[in-house]
């Protein structure tokens, strides 16, 4: 699954921030001694480049370089091929399989139930089912941290107009995006937003060109939920907001903030049930929440000290309740609309 791509993110720039998530893999919990390490496999629809495959990929690296795994992975598998490279993993001996199968949700849990000795750690868009014990699910559930991005997007505007690019009106897309609106609001309450789908997870030259139309339309600020994007705003002079990874400093004068998933806490806490025989069908979407560590505002890099104080300071009291549990960002999954 090896593609390339001519964006200011390239593949070397991502795997020197992997390299950096290496570094901290010594703060990883170590195995018992004589504890093997678990055999694991990744199997996704696209290049480990791409913003949310990124993030899994990059836990399990950290966690091999642990030696609590013994990570491989397969890319770019096809929806249609992906119960075949499943099997295949299974019958190889791997006792844990990590993946997304948002495009395949019935067959996956079908193979996940031939093989009840392999943990199935997959990305879905729906809950787990106890009729598939040995398959539990996650999302990147990052709204509390696309909505404090939103907060600095609003403050950051001058149009008042908004342009988001995503990928597919899915909810673990649209949720992030109505977070995001909301904050927004907070700080921009005439803010207008336009709205598209690409319908592709991995083609930055259609969410470029897709961004492209909205900053023709007036959009000063972009929500960049795809590759793409920011390559739009960068060219036109426009501002940006990241998602899921940091590109800041691909895009030092472009990037303002960044709303980031962190996937270690939900493997780190698949890998404990794992190793303790706990492990069962359960919704680990909960780990991406910013209380549980699972998502965080990026630094704002070259912004620093150029987003107005007022909106900071809500930034910061909003992080603290959230984590405090006093304030909830709402998960709202519905598909969100142009205004």
């Amino acid at each position: 699954m090896t593609q390339k791509f001519s964006l200011d993110v390239s593949r070397r720039s991502l795997l020197l921030g992997a390299g950096a998530t290496l570094a901290g893999s010594a703060l990883l919990p170590r195995l018992a001694f004589g504890q093997s390490p678990i055999k694991a496999a990744g199997i996704y629809t696209v290049p480990v480049e791409q913003q949310w495959v990124s993030r899994i990929h990059i836990a399990a690296e950290a966690a091999k370089a642990a030696g609590q795994i013994d990570y491989t992975f397969t890319e770019n598998t096809a929806n249609t091929d992906y119960p075949r490279v499943m099997r295949e993993y299974a019958e190889s001996g791997v006792k844990l399989i990590v993946g997304e199968i948002f495009g395949v949700e019935q067959e996956a849990r079908e193979v996940a139930a031939e093989y009840p000795e392999v943990a199935f750690l997959m990305g879905s868009s729906f809950m787990p089912d106890a009729a598939v014990p040995n398959l539990s699910v996650f999302d990147n559930y990052i709204q509390d941290a696309s909505y404090l991005s939103g907060i600095i997007a609003g403050a950051m505007t001058k149009s008042g107009k908004i342009g988001m690019v995503g990928g597919f009106p899915i909810p673990e897309v649209n949720r992030l995006m109505h977070a995001f609106m909301a904050g927004v609001k907070e700080t921009r309450k005439d803010a207008t937003f336009q709205v598209s789908f690409i319908g592709s997870w991995f083609d930055p030259p259609k969410a470029k060109e897709t961004a492209f139309a909205m900053i023709d339309g007036g959009a000063d600020m972009l929500y960049a939920e795809r590759f793409g994007v920011s390559d739009a705003a960068k060219e036109r002079g426009v501002l940006a907001i990241g998602n899921v990874i940091d590109t800041q400093k691909d895009y030092p004068a472009t990037v303002v903030a960044s709303a980031l998933w962190h996937f270690e806490p939900t493997l780190q806490k698949a890998i404990a049930n794992i190793n303790a025989g706990s492990f069962k069908a359960d919704n680990y979407g909960v780990y991406s929440f910013m209380k549980e560590g699972g998502c965080s505002l990026a630094p704002l890099g070259t912004f620093d000290g150029k987003v107005p104080a007022a909106a900071m300071d809500l930034v910061k009291t909003r992080e603290a309740a959230i984590k405090a549990g006093t304030f909830t960002v709402e998960i709202n999954d519905s598909e969100p609309k142009s205004s």
